[in-house]
C-alpha cells in the first residue's frame, strides 16, 4: 500500500464496499510475545467513516491479542475481488445496541439455533489505502515462478512443520493466503501472497511478482505468519522466521522458515505443530472448552 494514497476516513462508497456479509475478512493482531497472529472475520465493516466493527460468536486468540495490544491490521475482500486494507485501533465492545441488532438480524446469525453475536467490538480507523482491485494478472506469473522456484530451494533444517494436509493447502494455486508481519510502528501489515507455495515440511516461498514493493518491505529475520484457506472455508495459520529474499533458478521468492502450525476450525482448534502433550480432563463439571476465532 502506497504511503502517498493512504486515508484517514472511509467514503459512503467504502462502507457501502465494505457491507456484505458475504467477504473474506482478516484481522491481524500481535500476540504478548510480539508475534503477528491473523484471524478469519467475515464480520469486519466500517462502522462509520472512521470506526470498524466486527461480531464475536466465538472465543479466540484475537480477542485476547486486542484487549493488550489494541493495534490491529484489517483487509477485506469481495466476491468481485475488490480489497481494502489499513490499521485500526480497538478501543471498545459493545453487548447491545443497533450495531449488535444489526449484526443478528443478518441470515447467518438470525436463523441459527445454536449461536448469535454476543458483542460488538469496535475499532478507530488510523488510515486504509482505499479500494483496489487483486491483480489477478501478476499474480497468476507469481504463482507459475513459485512453482518453478519451489522444485530447487529444498529443505533448509530437516523439522517437520507441515504435514500433508496443511502442505496440500497452502500449496494449491487458486488458494487463498494472506502474511502478515509487524511494522516498526508496531502496527501489523497484511499483504496477499496468493503465489505463496511449500517448498518442503518447514519452509514457504513466493515470488515477488506480485506485491513486490510491501514484500520487500519485510525485513529478513522479521516473524511471519501466513493464513492459508479453501473457498469451503477450510483454513489453517502458520507462522515462522522470514528469511529474506533467495533466488532459486533465477526467480526472485521471499522464503520463510515455518515452526508453528495452528488450525483455527472447529471444533477443536489449536496448535498442532509443535505438538501439545495430551492432558488429562480431571473435572467434568468445570471444564471450559475455548473456540479460537477463525470463522468469527
Amino acid at each position: 500500500m502506497s504511503a502517498e494514497k493512504q486515508q484517514a476516513t472511509f467514503s459512503d462508497a467504502d462502507i457501502a464496499g465494505l457491507r456484505p456479509a458475504m467477504k473474506i475478512g482478516m484481522l491481524a493482531t500481535v500476540n504478548d510475545a510480539g508475534l503477528p497472529h491473523l484471524t478469519l472475520l467475515s464480520s469486519i465493516r466500517a462502522a462509520s467513516p472512521t470506526r470498524l466493527s466486527f461480531g464475536q460468536f466465538t472465543e479466540g486468540m484475537s480477542k485476547v491479542n486486542v484487549t493488550r495490544n489494541p493495534k490491529t491490521g484489517f483487509l477485506a475482500m469481495t466476491l468481485q475481488r475488490e480489497l481494502w486494507r489499513g490499521n485500526a485501533v480497538y478501543t471498545h465492545t459493545e453487548k447491545a445496541g443497533p450495531d449488535y441488532d444489526d449484526y443478528n438480524n443478518e441470515p447467518m446469525f438470525r436463523y441459527n439455533a445454536y449461536f448469535g453475536i454476543h458483542t460488538v467490538y469496535y475499532l478507530d480507523l488510523v488510515s486504509h489505502g482505499g479500494r483496489e482491485s487483486l491483480p489477478m494478472g501478476r499474480i497468476v506469473g507469481a504463482s507459475l515462478a513459485t512453482v518453478a522456484a519451489r522444485t530447487m530451494a529444498g529443505t533448509s533444517r530437516g523439522f517437520q512443520a507441515l504435514n500433508p494436509w496443511t502442505r496440500a493447502l497452502l500449496g494449491k494455486m487458486g488458494n487463498l493466503k494472506f502474511a502478515a508481519w509487524v511494522a516498526p510502528d508496531g502496527y501489523p501489515r497484511i499483504v496477499p501472497v496468493l503465489q505463496a507455495q511449500t517448498a518442503s515440511r518447514d519452509t514457504m516461498l513466493f515470488s515477488l511478482l506480485a506485491y513486490r514493493e510491501e514484500l520487500e518491505e519485510i525485513p529478513a529475520g522479521a516473524p511471519l505468519a501466513v493464513f492459508g484457506m479453501t473457498l469451503d472455508m477450510e483454513d489453517v495459520l502458520v507462522r515462522g522466521t522470514y528469511k529474506g529474499i533467495r533466488r532459486f533458478g533465477g526467480f526472485a521468492c521471499g522464503l520463510a522458515e515455518i515452526d508453528w502450525v495452528y488450525n483455527p476450525m472447529p471444533p477443536v482448534p489449536g496448535q498442532i505443530y509443535p505438538a501439545m502433550p495430551l492432558q488429562a480432563v480431571r473435572s467434568f463439571r468445570e471444564r471450559t472448552v475455548e473456540i479460537d476465532d477463525g470463522h468469527a
